[in-house]
């Protein structure tokens, strides 16, 4: 995408930098040291907290019409808009869809994939396997991922909020824990969910993949690695069940990024653009790891046709973006190490929650 940019802009060249490790360590390191990149892609989660330093250039003054702006899906483009300034234009999305093993589905009389929350834990029950009635489980029916970044939309189901307006935790609210509580349920109680880890698997993609679990909920981005590392695999795609009649789903986005302080911001804005641009939006979506944010690009692909790949486009209307205020960063770790003591039964869903709760707004505070 470089050499192609740089033939279509003869005058500009680009140093492309990657960094291995620690990205936004790094990136802040670089930032205050006044040595960070003319162009930068940033998390959703991140750019909070890059917005109020002001260490990132304003871009609506460079986009034209031509750039075609509303072309964007705009949920995913408000991610990186505060005030009505554009911060970042996505160059990229997923949300999550429910993947579900076909074979597994079959040997369980199994036809159509859950619509709603009560139809997936019935599922899950059906799929569950104890081959030799030993109380082993060969196949669980769901792959759990009891981390914050899947989980919001869940707390979201009934009410509550990850949230309040001034960027407080207040995840441990009845309606939270109502979202949250299925989860929960689902792991200790039904005992038809596992983790990834509790089999021997590191991830969604590896535990569904072995089919250990029959149903994960995953994003696109293991799509491609379902197809390279187990190419045999019969599976398909569904939006996420509904929990009570609210559809429900997690959206993450990221953006290139301009730096307020770049000595070459006209270079910059003609690299973003091309990036975010069609042409290079569709030369770099078109491998389907990350979908594009772009309505006219998703059309061209043709992933609203394609049946692995529509519950995610269809997905992207009402999902939760993966943001939530400046804070967020502190927050993640105080809750999912809570929510898998609860999960794991060492404590009540509400004793974690609320010492997740606590602890993240005193780190809030301190760093405020």
């Amino acid at each position: 995408m470089v050499n192609e940019f740089e033939a279509l802009n003869p005058t500009i060249k680009v140093k492309y930098d990657a960094i291995a490790d620690e990205y936004m360590d790094v990136l802040k390191t670089r930032l205050i040291g006044e040595t960070a990149a003319d162009v930068f892609y940033l998390d959703a989660l991140e750019i909070p907290a890059l917005i109020s330093p002001g260490v990132l250039e304003p871009l609506n003054n460079y986009i034209s019409e031509e750039f075609e702006l509303q072309d964007f899906a705009p949920s995913l483009l408000k991610a990186f808009v505060r005030d009505g300034v554009i911060y970042g234009l996505p160059k990229d999305f997923s949300t999550l869809a429910l993947f579900y093993n076909k074979n597994a589905f079959a040997a369980a009389n199994l036809s159509i994939p859950p619509i709603n929350w009560e139809e997936f834990v019935n599922y899950a029950q059906k799929l569950t396997i104890d081959n030799n009635k030993d109380g082993k489980i060969d196949v669980y029916g769901f792959g759990l991922a009891p981390e914050l970044a899947r989980q919001v939309f869940v707390i979201k189901a009934f009410g509550g909020e990850l949230v309040d307006v001034n960027n407080n935790a207040v995840f441990a609210s009845p309606e939270s824990l109502k979202g949250l509580q299925l989860i929960v349920d689902q792991y200790l109680q039904d005992k038809s969910a596992a983790q990834p880890t509790d089999v021997g698997t590191t991830s969604g993609g590896e535990i569904f993949g072995q089919g250990k679990a029959a149903m994960v909920i995953e994003g696109a981005w293991i799509i491609s690695y379902l197809k390279e590392t187990f190419p045999n695999l019969e599976y398909g795609t569904a939006e996420v069940p509904a929990i009570g009649d609210k559809k429900g789903t997690m959206a993450y986005t990221v953006a290139y990024v301009m730096n307020k302080k770049s000595r070459h911001k006209l270079a910059a804005w003609k690299l973003i653009a091309y990036l975010t641009g069609k042409d290079g939006m569709t030369a770099w979506t078109k491998n389907g790891l990350a979908l594009p944010t772009r309505a006219s690009v998703a059309n061209k692909l043709n992933y609203d046709d394609n049946a692995l790949y529509a519950p995610f486009i269809a997905g992207a209307s009402y999902a939760t973006i993966w943001q939530a205020g400046e804070y967020l960063p502190l927050i993640v770790n105080n809750f999912n190490n809570q929510l898998i003591s609860a999960i794991i039964g060492e404590q009540t869903l509400k004793s974690a929650m609320q010492k997740a709760q606590d602890t993240a707004n005193k780190e809030i505070k301190l760093s405020q």
